[in-house]
């Protein structure tokens, strides 16, 4: 009984580590994905039964890689590993989980809607949007000049280039869509007087003797947007910094990016997205190995044994 029972454990390791029940593992875990991928939901991948078969062709392949490692090449072996790593890193990511929120420009939140559960819960701090950035590519405007009530010359320029009248030059800044205004700045012999913009408002000195009036422009178009965030936790901040739609703000193993800008009848909000994916840093280890171990394999292929 105890030779029967040897030799069945033997033939149950040999069938983990055999091609067929990896080529098993791999349909069952190919029709199982279908829903998800010509579907809208994504749950099926944080499921039970996919993680579970995500750890068993993890299993699979480690006893294979253990059971055969001193048959097995180096580039097979460090391929191995990578699919390991990579599979470990599948299921711990089932951990994380998807949040999104819409948050006025100066307003804060402390909960957002989770995607796995389909319901608003705490995010355990408050999250504040402090500014939502705008940067447009340069467009040609048209700027008038007056001296009181006179028209005093008109000149066309492309936002971030100057042009010069009597003894000032003047800068157009920034053309302003919301409020159909562009913000200048003036100097005098390479010395700023102050800014102003064509609704008369800035920090030029009241007794400069001209005015601007923006009359006509090409509607720019877009180049980025990005926004000021802030973390915080009873009035206290916990982190501040930048995010974009390609470059998320960073904090404790939480991502926030930002994937919208608009503006509503309560002003200009941003959309934030916050990641939590805890087996990503396994995943990219993982593939980077694979990166590895399939170089070594083309060099074994082209100069060494076959």
């Amino acid at each position: 009984m105890q030779q029967g029972s040897g030799s069945g454990v033997k033939r149950g390791v040999r069938w983990l580590a055999s091609t067929e029940f990896a080529i098993i593992l791999f349909l069952v875990l190919s029709l199982l994905a279908l829903p998800g991928t010509f579907g809208e939901s994504r749950a099926i991948y944080s499921s039970p039964p996919f993680l579970l078969l995500l750890g068993a062709l993890g299993m699979a392949t480690a006893v294979c890689t253990v059971g055969k490692g001193r048959r097995l090449p180096l580039p097979v072996l460090v391929i191995h590993a990578a699919v390991v790593l990579v599979l470990a890193g599948a299921v711990i990511s089932a951990r994380g989980y998807v949040s999104t929120v819409n948050v006025h420009e100066g307003r804060s939140t402390g909960a957002a809607y989770r995607w796995d559960v389909n319901k608003e819960l705490p995010l355990g701090f408050d999250l504040a949007v402090r500014k939502v950035n705008s940067e447009y590519y340069p467009v040609p405007v048209q700027v008038g000049v007056l001296r009181g009530s006179e028209k005093v010359a008109l000149f066309t320029v492309r936002t971030g280039e100057s042009f010069r009248f009597d003894r000032f030059t003047v800068t157009a800044n920034e053309l302003h869509l919301q409020g159909k205004r562009l913000s200048l700045s003036v100097a005098e012999k390479g010395t700023e007087l102050g800014k102003i913009d064509t609704a008369d408002e800035g920090t030029i000195a009241s007794s400069f003797p001209y005015r601007f009036r923006l009359v006509a422009y090409r509607t720019p178009a877009l180049k980025r947007t990005w926004v000021d965030l802030a973390l915080l936790r009873e009035s206290r901040v916990l982190a501040e910094g930048t995010s974009e739609v390609n470059a998320p703000f960073s904090w404790q193993g939480l991502q926030f990016f930002h994937v919208q800008s608009d503006r509503d009848q309560e002003g200009i909000y941003a959309g934030i997205q916050i990641v939590r994916d805890p087996g990503k840093p396994l995943v990219f280890a993982g593939l980077a190995l694979l990166g590895v171990g399939a170089v070594l394999l083309l060099v074994r292929r082209c100069y060494g044994k076959r």
